[in-house]
């Protein structure tokens, strides 16, 4: 208790400050390792703690020396053995990353925008049908229990392979939900907005029709002209360009920040579905 009476107010200032910043550092140091095979070799290593810690209180003298010895020599192991994790964590160090802000979540999503567009890039040049679409705050559970389920990683090659006609999960909506992909052949609601060009087909409606109902983004692939589309809020962006639907995914589905960001001029609320040629 004397230890606590006699500290001042900076000396438990810098305590708070100090037991914040290792607490920092161990946390990043988790999600380092996390889903790697460090995670087995550090239950192994706490088994061996936990072993030392046993002969110690049972005084087995030779089950403790043996210990003593491995643990003597554990400091140059933990180096051999956590190699590719420390060269890792120096490299993210040295980039700014390890101490600042997690791009973890960044570079995820930056590969998912960037897989998405290279696979309906794909399927456009080629005329493959295709309708892909983005859970946000609105569940889609509904949805995804109507298709087969994946819960695959995002990749352009897969999600090719899925549109590719004549196969089992070419004909319905592909769900992306938490960075991976929930389900395929999914059925969706269809718009039944009156206002809807006649030219659209059920592929159009059912992404307009699922943007009314929740916050869901929709790409579209038009199997008729392969045109790529955009649906949000019950309105569709038809032959949108690659520059603005890469700009609009970002906009859309990029985690918020507190500053509220402005829309594209290309965005027009009013009169987008009534535009272009699509099935």
């Amino acid at each position: 208790m004397s230890y606590f009476t006699d500290m001042s107010w900076k000396d438990s200032l810098k305590d708070i400050i100090d037991i914040a910043i290792v607490s920092y550092i161990i946390y990043h140091a988790i999600l380092l390792v996390r889903g790697t095979r460090a995670i087995q070799l550090l239950k192994g290593i706490l088994v061996l703690v936990i072993i030392w810690a046993l002969s110690t209180w049972f005084n087995l003298y030779t089950l403790k020396w043996l210990m003593n010895q491995m643990f003597t020599f554990g400091v140059l192991a933990i180096f051999i053995i956590f190699q590719p994790e420390l060269r890792r964590a120096l490299e993210q160090l040295g980039r700014g990353k390890f101490l600042g802000r997690s791009s973890a979540e960044d570079e995820k999503f930056t590969k998912l925008i960037s897989e998405v567009i290279k696979a309906v890039n794909y399927l456009a040049r080629r005329k493959i049908g295709a309708l892909i679409v983005f859970e946000r705050e609105t569940g889609l559970n509904e949805y995804t229990e109507s298709g087969i389920p994946m819960h695959s990683m995002i990749s352009s090659e897969l999600i090719i392979n899925v549109f590719i006609p004549n196969t089992p999960l070419h004909d319905g909506a592909m769900i992306i939900q938490s960075n991976q992909i929930a389900a395929a052949a999914c059925y969706l609601p269809l718009s039944e907005n009156p206002f809807i060009s006649k030219e659209l087909g059920t592929r159009h409606r059912a992404a307009i029709g699922i943007s009314e109902v929740g916050d869901a983004v929709s790409v579209i692939v038009s199997e008729e002209t392969g045109q790529i589309s955009l649906a949000i809020d019950g309105q569709v962006v038809r032959d949108i360009k690659e520059e603005s639907l890469i700009s609009k995914l970002y906009e859309e589905l990029r985690p918020k920040s507190n500053s509220k960001e402005k829309r594209p001029a290309f965005w027009k609320r009013k009169g987008d579905g009534n535009r272009g040629e699509m099935d």
